[in-house]
């Protein structure tokens, strides 16, 4: 027969004894003298025997309180994850010659995405003009990367390669006209953009920003509040630790905003008074870069970024609404966006028709907007210094026309 029991001592722990076990050094017997027991029930005196019990009894009391708040945020979780992973029923997914772009649901704000990865890929899409199915399921490709593609059931990762394959598939490119040297500066832009100012942004985004990003998530369901509220502490964390093995998170909140100031400083100046990065016409750095400056344009109210791209960096605010006329018509804004008064609220986004799940064409987004007259009288035609902020010419590089429409 095999006895168990538990004891307390006035050190406040509980020692399980089991068969042929001996009794543990912090029981005040010494290391080399060990008593086993077997199928005994071993006694110690107890001293402040209410202050001990009511200790065992707090701590059982914490340990199930702790258990309990675990189980319900991961149960909060699961049901986020669900929410997120549950594919569109209605959605028949076919890659067959056709570009399926998995990617984040879209927030209410009006933009159409809070991952600057996903609004490059988006806006990439855009420029070459090549007819996309975006798909909201919220899975993760192969890699554990997003966005991603499917094309002929052929799934790609990372939006590099993701060019890189639809330039070598479907004979796309937005770089064709550019020289050797202009393909380096445009790679040594794209990667300080990517692997430098994005950490600020989300920085930003899920750290500092935290409540007016939970503001413009869109989580459907009866625990939405409880179920954004988990989903931005979990990524502010992942956020946070991310960008210490990174390096930047090491330094302090006003050493990586002064990065980040000298990263937006620099796009500035290289952009100029130049219509896109690289000249006239845009080419694959204009989606990366617009990407992440969308997101201190547009979703981060009264933050560091917003205040410096509406104030002495205008040029880029400029740049990101030309990018924005041109390639995404649906998307409109209020004039008052160009203006950083740090009291805007994120959850009152303007109405906007972005599109959804169905197969988009900019050609034919651009010949449905050319025959109807716009539906919005806020956005602006020039910036202070008087410059056109509308462009009309619309330049696809796979040829050597120009489609005009407006943007």
């Amino acid at each position: 027969m095999q006895w168990r029991a538990g004891f307390a001592s006035s050190r406040a722990f509980v020692v399980d004894l089991g068969r042929n076990r001996s009794l543990p050094v912090p029981f005040g017997l010494p290391a080399d003298e060990r008593h086993s027991v077997s199928g005994c029930v071993v006694a110690l005196p107890l001293q402040d025997c209410g202050g001990i019990m009511s200790g065992l009894v707090a701590e059982t009391w914490w340990r199930r309180t702790l258990y309990l708040t675990g189980g319900a945020l991961l149960a909060a979780a699961a049901y986020l994850l669900y929410e997120l992973l549950a594919i569109r029923k209605e959605q028949q997914l076919d890659s067959k010659d056709a570009i399926i772009l998995h990617q984040f649901t879209r927030p209410k704000n009006g933009v159409p995405s809070l991952s600057p990865f996903c609004l490059k890929m988006e806006t990439y899409l855009r420029m070459v003009d090549l007819p996309y199915q975006n798909y909201f399921d919220g899975s993760l490709s192969p890699q554990s990367t997003m966005p991603w593609i499917e094309y002929n059931h052929e799934c790609v990762s990372g939006t590099e390669f993701i060019i890189d394959f639809l330039e070598e598939k479907l004979g796309v490119s937005l770089n064709k006209k550019l020289s050797g040297p202009e393909l380096a500066v445009a790679r040594a832009i794209t990667k300080m953009v990517e692997e430098h100012l994005y950490w600020a942004i989300v920085y930003c985004q899920w750290v500092e920003n935290v409540e007016q990003t939970e503001k413009m998530l869109e989580v459907p369901g009866p625990l939405s509040d409880v179920l954004k509220w988990t989903l931005c502490q979990l990524n502010g964390g992942l956020v946070k630790r991310e960008m210490f093995c990174q390096g930047i998170g090491r330094f302090s909140r006003d050493e990586i905003y002064t990065l980040m100031e000298r990263d937006m400083r620099t796009l500035a100046t290289l952009l100029g008074d130049k219509k896109y990065l690289m000249g006239s016409k845009v080419s694959s750095v204009d989606a990366a870069v617009f990407g992440h400056l969308a997101q201190a344009m547009w979703t981060l109210p009264g933050s560091r970024p917003e205040q410096l791209i509406k104030g002495e960096l205008i040029n880029l605010a400029m740049y990101c609404e030309r990018i924005r006329r041109k390639f995404w018509p649906e998307w409109f804004v209020d004039v008052d966006d160009f203006c950083s008064d740090g009291e805007s609220d994120s959850s009152e986004g303007t109405p906007t028709n972005l599109m959804d799940c169905s197969l988009f064409s900019l050609t034919d987004a651009l010949a449905d907007s050319a025959g109807s007259s716009p539906t919005h009288t806020h956005s602006p035609d020039s910036d202070r210094s008087g410059r056109s902020l509308s462009d009309s010419d619309i330049e696809v590089d796979g040829s050597d026309s120009e489609q005009q429409g407006k943007g």
